[in-house]
């Protein structure tokens, strides 16, 4: 919920911003917001013990190598760079990815914990998310181009019209965090997955000239789906992992949004540079496509061997 509210916050006062100013305040503008939570996070964030390993730089190194090389590949294919650059970047992924993976599977606190891939729940909830991130990266890049430069509307009307899926995230998420307790994440997140999948396709098919309220209800649909995915997948994710694990459980869970968020904003690039006629329909139609996939990487999870993966 905390996460949605930011989410509804910024494209509203980020139009807001350059209702009046020119984008390089909407940078700016951070430099006080992160002194702000610096200082208040000194006076309120408690004191934790130290783990009894030191930080892994060469890790480090190799990890961001992986990623970046990936990501840059994909996007390298959306701005015309050569065949030959990209099997460079995006092999030289795969073979870094490769050494990193060998690196931590012999590490007794890696910093990239893929031993808990071999539990068939995390595993399930990893891939959940990854694919339904990139479905909300590839809508949330491509529509504010969509709005401003095909709709025509102002940079505060697009501000506004970007607030409907995450202010329905903020709406239901509490409510779904306490079904979670309840009902299975794989059923949960699956019927949520499903509903942002079929939301993002109603986005995709939309008359030529949607009013308002045509765009709104279809965000609200995407936000609501979205919802029910995200804080069970989170709890499923957690409580999978053994209990002296949380700490590399949690990194992986912001390890697996942030790569589906940065993967799905290449995507747009890449749809862009090959269909820029059509480009904002082709990657909502993508998304849909991811969620779908996220769905039943969702409803997977409600097999017995999936359910019991955490026992360890």
């Amino acid at each position: 919920m905390v996460g949605s509210i930011s989410s509804a916050l910024g494209p509203t006062v980020a139009s807001a911003i350059l209702a009046v100013a020119h984008w390089p305040w909407l940078f700016a503008v951070n430099v006080p917001t992160g002194a702000l939570a610096f200082i208040c996070g000194l006076r309120s964030l408690p004191s934790t013990p130290l783990a009894g390993h030191r930080f892994d730089p060469a890790s480090a190194a190799l990890s961001a190598i992986t990623f970046g090389l990936l990501i840059t590949g994909i996007d390298g294919l959306g701005h015309g760079q050569g065949t030959a650059s990209i099997l460079a970047q995006i092999g030289g992924a795969v073979v870094v990815g490769g050494v990193l993976v060998s690196r931590q599977m012999s590490e007794p606190a890696p910093l990239l914990p893929v031993d808990l891939l071999r539990i068939p729940l995390f595993a399930l909830s990893v891939a959940t998310s990854i694919c339904a991130f990139a479905a909300q990266g590839l809508a949330y890049v491509s529509l504010p181009f969509f709005f401003q430069d095909v709709l025509g509307r102002s940079q505060v009307a697009t501000g506004l019209l970007m607030t409907g899926w995450p202010l329905t995230v903020a709406v239901f998420a509490p409510w779904a965090g306490r079904l979670a307790d309840r009902v299975s994440a794989g059923l949960l997140g699956g019927l949520g997955l499903t509903a942002l999948a079929l939301g993002l396709a109603l986005l995709a098919t939309m008359p030529a000239h949607p009013s308002d309220i045509d765009v709104i209800w279809r965000m609200s649909i995407c936000g609501l789906g979205f919802a029910f995915f995200n804080s069970p997948n989170n709890r499923a994710m957690i409580t999978s992992a053994p209990p002296h694990r949380t700490g590399g459980a949690s990194g992986m869970l912001a390890t697996g949004r942030l790569l589906g968020q940065t993967t799905g904003a290449a995507l747009v690039a890449m749809a862009f540079g090959f269909f820029p006629a059509r480009g904002t329909t082709v990657t909502l139609v993508m998304a849909s496509c991811f969620a779908g996939a996220a769905a039943v990487a969702s409803l997977m999870r409600l097999g017995g061997k999936a359910r019991g993966g955490g026992a360890g």
